[in-house]
């Protein structure tokens, strides 16, 4: 019988390490590498390249790293490419790299204050750094007096839905935890504009509002949530006895990148009576820069506000801010206590339990990555970056302002610009598609006034003019293709 030990000495491990750490390095350093954007292959054909049985005894480390190129690699869609203007970034600076590393090697578990000390305090510190760093209101601060404070959830999915439990249980006065949520009779009614993210109608059906209480909220002409179709709404379903309790305003839309009025909607929130949650997954990492804090008129109204560093800021996925006014409205709704997880600590009522803050009990060491950032990268270094990506969009919107064949169809108040070809939705498609599948960019795109929309999203770390440059001239380039072969 083989001896027990670790799986890998200390001398191999450090080996290893280090040639982890220089396939990182190479991969991140290799522009060229990273073509096509997105990955091309045949659905299936990575499961059929791997055995169908794991080894019974152990192989080199080399033949699995030799495999993560030959058999992995072709399936990466690179998101750390300079050409990546897909979806929304999901910037990972090399400095949060290394804590991600570090928090691996760690391999502490920071569900209680008392599982590791380090894990929650550091947490608190950096949330309360990134409030001062996008200043945001004291009030969300741990140092600050009153009840706020923050946490850091996955994603900004989970962010909503942590808030959503927490406002129904507020409005439940508790009790729905306890008996159920009845939605026949008097039902919780949430809002959001049709340009909101799916998260939050994915957070109705889970915490048992129903996608039928959810209402989707017409918007204007800048696609931002319109607050007189907002009012109406809510009269009308306290009118009909419905209990209005949750609005989810969005400070840049995936869609378009609008931006809700906050102020005002954080009127008509306090009217009713309803929790205000403020989405800025996005761009809320603009807000490092004070020249766009204008996002954060009405803040103060925000019962909770999120954003995720793990998009634009730089910090290794996944990392979500999220901070509330008042916290114990969402520890009461979140928290129950075993005897398995009763400590001294705990007990005294001294420490924060982040595990009392979503749904999950365990939790990684996520501040690492933030810590890092700032130490190594620093706020002054981050604001430039935001600035040149701003800068970058605004020359983008000038090449397409002045082409006769394309058009933006929403505002760019930010760094995604929306377009479409005059010529039509088959034109817009085929462009679209063409790019993608010649691998040398990434594109997404979404559907405004029921007209197939290119998204042009521009973000990544390293994406320089030059990069915007070639991305738009190969717009230009299939536009004028495909309408002349038409």
């Amino acid at each position: 019988m083989t001896a027990h030990g670790p799986a890998m000495s200390p001398d191999e491990f450090k080996r290893n390490g280090e040639a982890v750490l220089n396939w990182i390095a190479d991969y991140r350093a290799d522009e060229d590498g990273h073509r096509p954007v997105q990955s091309n292959i045949d659905p299936g054909s990575i499961y059929e390249a791997l055995p169908a049985s794991p080894p019974l005894h152990p192989e080199p480390f080399e033949s699995v790293m030799q495999d993560v190129d030959r058999v992995l690699r072709p399936g990466l869609t690179h998101w750390q490419s300079p050409d990546w203007f897909a979806y929304f970034p999901s910037n990972g600076a090399e400095p949060s790299v290394l804590a991600d590393l570090l928090s691996s090697g760690m391999g502490v578990q920071g569900m209680l204050w008392a599982t590791s000390p380090a894990c929650t305090e550091l947490e608190m510190r950096m949330l309360d750094w990134t409030v001062e760093a996008l200043g945001l209101p004291e009030h969300f601060r741990f140092d600050a007096p009153g009840p706020g404070g923050g946490v850091l959830q996955d994603t900004a999915s989970s962010a909503v839905l942590a808030c959503m439990v927490a406002a129904r249980e507020d409005a439940t006065d508790g009790q729905s935890n306890i008996d159920g949520l009845a939605q026949s009779t008097g039902p919780l009614i949430a809002y959001v504009s049709t340009q909101s993210h799916s998260s939050v109608e994915k957070a109705a059906r889970v915490c048992g509002i129903g996608s039928a209480n959810l209402r989707l909220i017409e918007v204007d002409d800048s696609f931002a949530m319109n607050p007189d179709a907002l009012a109406a709404t809510l009269e009308a379903d306290r009118a009909a006895g419905c209990r209005p309790f949750f609005i989810c305003v969005t400070l840049g839309t995936t869609g378009t990148g609008a931006f809700d009025p906050l102020d005002v909607i954080g009127e008509l929130a306090e009217q009713y009576e309803c929790w205000l949650h403020v989405d800025a997954a996005m761009f809320g990492t603009a807000a490092l820069c004070p020249e766009h804090r204008w996002m954060h008129e009405g803040v103060e109204r925000a019962d909770s506000w999120s954003f995720n560093p793990h998009k634009w800021m730089g910090a290794t996925f996944d990392c979500s801010c999220l901070w509330l006014r008042d916290a114990t409205a969402l520890t009461n709704a979140m928290s129950i206590n075993p005897a398995y997880l009763d400590n001294p600590a705990t007990a005294g009522g001294e420490v924060i339990d982040y595990r009392d803050w979503h749904v999950q009990l365990g939790r990684r060491f996520r501040a690492l990555k933030l810590w890092f950032l700032y130490r190594c990268v620093g706020l002054e270094r981050l604001q430039s970056m935001i600035r040149h990506h701003v800068q970058l969009t605004q020359e983008l919107v000038s090449w397409i302002d002045d082409d006769p064949d394309w058009h933006r169809v929403a505002p760019t108040p930010m760094t995604l610009a929306c377009l479409q070809h005059r010529a039509g939705d088959q034109v817009t498609s085929a462009v679209l598609n063409s790019l993608n599948e010649s691998g040398s960019m990434a594109l997404t795109h979404c559907e405004l006034d029921g007209r197939y929309t290119i998204r042009l999203s521009i973000g990544q770390w390293n994406t320089t003019i030059s990069h915007v440059r070639a991305a738009w001239d190969r717009i230009v380039s299939a536009g004028t293709e495909f309408t002349s072969s038409s």
